[in-house]
């Protein structure tokens, strides 16, 4: 994705309009409320920046089940309350190879066990990545474009993902997580230096802060006719 920086996803709706001419209506103030509070309590379930189960490798899975298929459930709720597009068990402190993702808004969600890259593509792209359990801090990660995937679903059953673009990076992001790697082990050297100082300090970074001309995005804010950015993917 070269010279495209992706939007975060967001949650869908399969509401068509009530006229071909009307626009939909926007979200009233009590909606993006909820919205927001629900993303907050998703988002403080995700352990952060500093907990050692964030660098630790989880553990195969052995037993399979109805009780893996709702824990993958649940899994799936909080990625869409956090508004993201993948989350690893171990984000959630549970210590097994067990991720979601859902990589666009008309495909479906899916819970996936003991994931392992088979193979991936030499040809590789790099685009900006965020991550929930890295609140603030987005990075440059190069990635293959393609990659093929060996899992098995909550039943134990075995599944081959053939992947590309963005379900593929998803998924080496979230398979990262489960080997205990982040995003900032994947950056260039000073991204990552800058990065981590951002987070001891609570703020937050994106690889444009390290240009010389670059201004907050309150200066930018005061330009006319400014599109605004794209946001980056968040895991």
């Amino acid at each position: 994705m070269p010279g495209n920086r992706p939007s975060r996803l967001r949650d869908v709706s399969d509401t068509e309009h009530e006229s071909a001419t009307a626009p939909a209506p926007g979200p009233t103030l009590e909606a993006e409320e909820e919205l927001h509070e629900r993303r907050r309590q998703a988002l403080a379930l995700v352990r952060k920046f500093g907990d050692p189960v964030l660098k630790s490798r989880a553990s195969e899975v052995t037993e399979f089940g109805p009780e893996l298929g709702a824990e993958a459930e649940r899994m799936i709720a909080v990625m869409h309350d956090a508004l993201g597009i993948g989350l690893a068990a171990t984000q959630l402190g549970v210590m097994r190879r067990m991720l979601v993702f859902q990589a666009g808004p008309d495909s479906d969600p899916r819970g996936i066990v003991n994931p392992t890259v088979e193979w991936s593509s030499e040809d590789a792209v790099t685009a900006e990545e965020g991550c929930l359990s890295l609140p603030g801090i987005v990075v440059d990660v190069e990635r293959p474009l393609h990659a093929r995937v060996a899992a098995l679903d909550t039943a134990g059953e075995p599944l081959l993902i053939e992947a590309s673009g963005l379900e593929a990076r998803v998924l080496q992001h979230e398979i990262d997580h489960l080997d205990g790697a982040l995003i900032l082990d994947r950056t260039l050297r000073e991204q990552r230096r800058a990065a981590m100082g951002a987070l001891r300090a609570g703020e937050s970074f994106s690889p444009e802060m390290l240009d010389p001309d670059y201004r907050p995005p309150d200066d930018q804010a005061e330009d006319e006719d400014q599109e605004p950015s794209a946001r980056p993917i968040e895991r």
